[in-house]
């Protein structure tokens, strides 16, 4: 197997821990997140996967439900919120806004003990910047978050409109840009690429 050489990166460390963020309007936040979820449980890590927003089954859900067996006690999924926020008015079932931020607070207080406890080697928190977007849990709390969670945890943030403000408490930002997408010209989402 190839090593990687250290030539050249003497003076480079390693962190114990990152704080990762996916946002940005284009596609694929969730999907890298998933793919950070490989990663880590292929490294031999306890993952915790903690979804705010999405409600309706996708198919990440699908996913992590096979596997869930294989990799027992060493993956985590919470599953919170209510659907999308600004789409409350094209939803079959009419949920208020305090029903919104109710779901958002319980998924929060489940991501800030996930993060905390050191139970975890990296803690995602899926469509969290949406949720914090729409006022549903505040900046003061994204904040904690980050700045409380265990030294050995990584902690993964996604969703569009993260605030450039809190940058300066991440170490890997990476935004999505949308070039091209199909619903722009009145196509729906396809289930195994969008969701």
């Amino acid at each position: 197997m190839p090593t990687i050489s250290s030539k050249g990166f003497e003076d480079y460390q390693t962190k114990k821990s990152v704080v990762l963020v996916y946002t940005g309007e284009g596609k694929g936040k969730t999907t890298a997140a998933v793919g950070l979820m490989a990663r880590g449980l292929g490294s031999g890590w306890r993952v915790a996967f903690i979804q705010f927003i999405k409600e309706w089954e996708v198919s990440e859900h699908k996913f992590i439900a096979k596997i869930q067996e294989l990799f027992g006690d060493d993956l985590f999924f919470y599953k919170g919120g209510k659907g999308f926020y600004h789409a409350r008015e094209i939803s079959a079932e009419k949920v208020t806004d305090e029903q919104h931020k109710q779901a958002a607070r319980e998924t929060y207080e489940q991501a800030l003990k996930t993060a905390k406890n050191g139970e975890f080697d990296l803690v995602i928190c899926d469509e969290i910047n949406n949720a914090l977007y729409h006022d549903l849990i505040s900046k003061e709390e994204v904040e904690e978050l980050i700045k409380s969670r265990s030294p050995k945890t990584s902690l993964c943030l996604t969703g569009r409109y993260f605030p450039d403000d809190l940058l300066p408490l991440v170490d890997i930002a990476t935004k999505m840009t949308k070039i091209k997408h199909h619903f722009d010209e009145k196509f729906l989402a396809n289930e195994g690429i969008d969701f």
